[in-house]
């Protein structure tokens, strides 16, 4: 089965990284218009060896009718690939990673993300975890937008970036926790009421956990947090956005790092 990808964003990514990285076996290209964006990613395409085939929108049109409403915007150009390299690029093993953390001293920040079930938000959250140098998100393997069928928004919201964060996707989060302090990780449950971050000095080894926006970070796995943080905020809402929050305490976390 194909993953098609639209926008320029999410399309000039994951021919880079195919590019870099050898993994673009199966993939095509349909075109209907040219135009400085798309030029730019014909180029890398034919560095890759990726075949180009020229045909016209109504055809794109009917091929991005099976994607949800937001990724059907192809603006004359479409990526197909297979799902076998999609899948590879972006999955690691959690308990190898752990280990291999265990042996290393320099900075690590895990982002594990508790029933986050938006693929937008998943998405804008992995593109803030390639700016800000997150190591590893981690993802529970039910109640959470992880599946191959939501990987469309999730590339495009993440303007390609989730090609390049590393993404681990677990059975049980509360022992996957249990595993990061093992490994000597402090972890910070992001909840109201908590310690403001301004105030925090982020260890050499930081899980940070960001919970549902309907109904926050689960019990148990509140319950396993070392300690709970809070963003100081002065407007008349009650909270922030899950990606907006998160994009805040990974830059904070970056910015203490510098």
């Amino acid at each position: 089965m194909a993953q098609i990808i639209t926008g320029f964003h999410a399309i000039e990514e994951k021919l880079n990284y195919a590019l870099e990285n050898g993994t673009n076996e199966g993939f095509s290209i349909k075109l209907s218009k040219t135009g400085p964006r798309i030029k730019k990613i014909l180029e890398v395409a034919k560095k890759s060896g990726i075949p180009v085939e020229n045909t016209d929108s109504k055809t794109l049109d009917s091929l991005v009718k099976i994607l949800p409403e937001v990724a059907r915007e192809h603006r004359g150009i479409v990526l197909l690939t297979n799902e076998e390299n999609t899948k590879a690029e972006n999955a690691i093993d959690f308990d190898q990673w752990v280990l291999q953390s265990k042996k290393e001293d320099s900075l690590q920040t895990v982002l594990i993300l508790d029933s986050i079930t938006d693929p937008h938000n998943v998405g804008a959250i992995i593109r803030s975890c390639d700016q800000f140098g997150a190591s590893l998100v981690v993802m529970p393997e039910r109640h959470s937008s992880n599946n191959f069928s939501e990987n469309e928004i999730i590339a495009r919201s993440s303007a390609g970036a989730n090609v390049y964060v590393p993404i681990a996707i677990v059975k049980n989060l509360v022992r996957a926790v249990k595993s990061l302090k093992d490994a000597d990780f402090w972890v910070y449950g992001a909840d109201a009421g908590g310690e403001s971050v301004q105030k925090l000095k982020f260890p050499q080894k930081t899980a940070i956990v960001m919970g549902s926006e309907g109904s926050g970070i689960s019990r148990l796995l509140k319950e396993e947090c070392d300690s709970i943080l809070s963003i100081p905020t002065c407007g008349k809402i009650d909270s922030l956005n899950v990606s907006v929050a998160t994009g805040v305490l990974l830059y904070e976390r970056y910015r203490q790092s510098l």
